[in-house]
């Protein structure tokens, strides 16, 4: 409901404004140590990415309500918006979009963990779980780019808007597709935001569209 996002919003931006905020029953403020600021920044970032990851990868809607904080908060406190990608980009690869190389010296296990990969005593995680955890990171993600706090006085231009989300569907197509991964996040992407930047680039959407069907899906 909005006026738990706006709740939810205000204590967040309370915080970040080096107010008083209740938090476990008591009071905390980001001026009571000096790099309080900084590490409340770099969790919150830490933390949005991990709702994408967990969150949104078992419920879909849920991009939007937290993406919509994220992007509010992003467009006050530009911070925040940089340790995101920061942490997004680490967290999923894809994102950039990026494909790690396997480089001489990389071990296999260190390999998997750049590729995204969550490998615990030498085991890596199962295929299916590790798509979903992606696809809940860009889903987050694609639903950012194109949402605005809608209660903020939106004067500026959004601080990661559509023009990012256009960038990123390009460099994936001039990518070779990798096996699995290419199609999920194609996908997703594209059922968030495809309806935002057919609107914004019409013609030029189309024509990618096209592109993607005859050219990308075969290889």
């Amino acid at each position: 409901a909005g006026s738990q996002l706006r709740e939810i919003f205000d204590k967040i931006n309370n915080l970040l404004s080096g107010k008083s905020v209740q938090s476990g029953g008591r009071t905390v403020s980001v001026t009571q140590h000096p790099q309080g600021l900084d590490f409340v920044y770099y969790k919150l970032a830490e933390k949005f990415v991990n709702q994408g990851e967990e969150e949104v990868a078992s419920h879909r809607d849920a991009a939007f309500p937290i993406a919509v904080v994220a992007s509010g908060i992003w467009e006050i406190h530009p911070r925040v918006g940089d340790l995101f990608l920061a942490h997004l980009h680490k967290k999923c690869p894809y994102s950039v979009p990026f494909y790690p190389a396997l480089k001489e010296g990389t071990s296999m296990e260190e390999y998997q963990r750049m590729l995204g990969y969550q490998v615990k005593d030498s085991k890596m995680e199962e295929q299916d779980h590790f798509l979903k955890r992606m696809s809940g990171m860009i889903r987050l993600y694609a639903a950012i780019i194109q949402l605005r706090w809608p209660y903020g006085n939106k004067q500026g231009t959004h601080p990661h808007g559509l023009n990012y989300g256009w960038r990123w569907l390009a460099q994936m197509l001039n990518m070779e597709p990798l096996a699995d991964v290419t199609a999920t996040l194609l996908f997703d992407f594209l059922e968030v935001c495809g309806n935002a930047l057919m609107k914004q680039y019409q013609v030029q959407f189309w024509k990618m569209m096209l592109l993607i069907r005859e050219d990308y899906f075969p290889r």
